[in-house]
């Protein structure tokens, strides 16, 4: 039976490792063990941002913050007032890695690298004397007396406190359950719509500000959309997905959505526009040019699909060729059939039911010296370096109710 660490930390991912550092940083006579049932560390920080890791958010307003979690927005509050994203770029400051802000607010390491991610964290762990432990598959967890007992297939351990930071693992939540917990069961979030339709078809890669509901739901969403091989993805989608990660589960991801392509221009106030178009164009082809923010292409798309030919004269458009183009252009209704998920960041609602964590220390409600930090609760955030956030914040507040007992 191994006892040579005080504390065991099962997940070498974001959430283990900046737990670890964190807590032999504020004590460093605590012997940590990170357990890792794969070959490598850290896997899901490489590929994050199209590998190069997507730290944080500019957001520094916990207030405002929170509003980017569908999952976790109430129990993030107190939270976020403790360890906020203008604490990670110091963090990482301090540590040797510079962040930078792109236009779209997302926050990368100046190298553009997450390598300098995965080598700021190796350094550290070596540094502070932490054990990082691969090919460790979990097989069991027990209470023992005041103490943890961790199985894995080569080894068991005993520890004061355990710290579970493996994310989506549903072999874990078993265990969980099996203590009592109660686990949200995971659906995906962040994907993409599958939709074949001729106005889309051969429209890959155009983009357009969009607002976009879905049918028989609240759930409606504005950003950009990107027009894709498969159908619809981009910050709108995606968002959307997110939010809707449940209710469109339960659709089985089968639904309509409508799209008002002219972000969120009135219906009314766009049959007006085409109207004055109509006179002041009289004589030039409706096809031709967008008179909107929107591509020539999708614009001569949507102009198809409302029955306006090729040639037609703004002059010619009958009344109710005029009605079909504000439709398209304000109410595109769509047909989605599936998903897809988005790049390699795939990310699920669902995990240990907030109700059951402390969140001032991150500990079980349940089990005393059992703790969580990351995507292993049922929060989970919109693409933006926002997931990655809500790790750093969980594992600092860990750290801190630690070193404090």
């Amino acid at each position: 039976m191994n006892q040579n660490f005080d504390i065991i930390i099962v997940g070498g991912g974001a959430a283990g490792f900046f737990t670890a550092i964190n807590i032999v940083e504020k004590n460093p006579k605590l012997k940590v063990a990170i357990l890792e049932r794969g070959t490598e560390v850290l896997n899901k920080v490489r590929i994050s941002g199209g590998g190069r890791c997507n730290v944080t958010h500019a957001c520094f307003e916990p207030n405002e913050l929170v509003k980017f979690y569908p999952r976790g927005e109430k129990e993030l509050r107190g939270p976020f007032h403790q360890f906020c994203s203008g604490d990670t770029i110091e963090w990482f400051e301090k540590h040797d890695v510079e962040l930078k802000i792109e236009a779209d607010g997302r926050m990368f390491p100046v190298s553009n690298s997450s390598q300098t991610i995965i080598d700021c964290f190796l350094k550290a762990t070596q540094k502070l004397g932490i054990a990082v432990l691969t090919g460790e598959s979990v097989q069991s967890i027990f209470k023992k007396d005041n103490l943890w007992k961790i199985e894995t297939q080569n080894e068991n351990y005993l520890v004061e406190k355990l710290i579970l930071a493996t994310g989506s693992n549903p072999k874990v939540w078993e265990m969980l359950q099996t203590f009592g917990h109660a686990v949200v069961s995971p659906v995906p979030s962040l994907f993409t719509f599958n939709i074949k339709d001729a106005r889309i078809k051969e429209l890959p890669g155009v983009a357009a500000q969009v607002t976009v509901k879905v049918k028989d739901t609240k759930l409606t969403s504005t950003g950009p959309l990107l027009i894709t091989h498969w159908g619809m993805s981009g910050p709108a989608i995606l968002k959307l997905s997110a939010w809707g990660a449940r209710i469109l589960f339960d659709k089985n991801y089968q639904f309509t959505i409508f799209v008002n392509w002219l972000n969120d221009a009135d219906t009314a106030d766009v049959e007006k526009k085409l109207k004055e178009l109509k006179q002041e164009h009289a004589k030039k082809s409706v096809s031709k040019k967008s008179p909107f923010q929107l591509t020539n292409r999708l614009w001569e798309s949507l102009v198809l699909a409302s029955g306006i030919e090729g040639e037609t004269k703004w002059a010619d458009l009958s009344k109710i060729q005029l009605q079909n183009l504000t439709n398209q252009l304000t109410n595109s209704t769509f047909q989605v059939n599936g998903k897809s998920t988005f790049k390699e960041e795939f990310v699920t609602a669902g995990g240990i039911d907030l109700k059951e964590i402390n969140f001032k220390t991150m500990e079980s409600k349940l089990h005393e010296n059992l703790y969580f930090a990351g995507e292993i609760v049922n929060i989970d955030a919109i693409t933006g370096g926002f997931n990655f956030q809500n790790a750093w914040t969980g594992g600092f507040i860990l750290a801190n109710a630690i070193a404090n007992t």
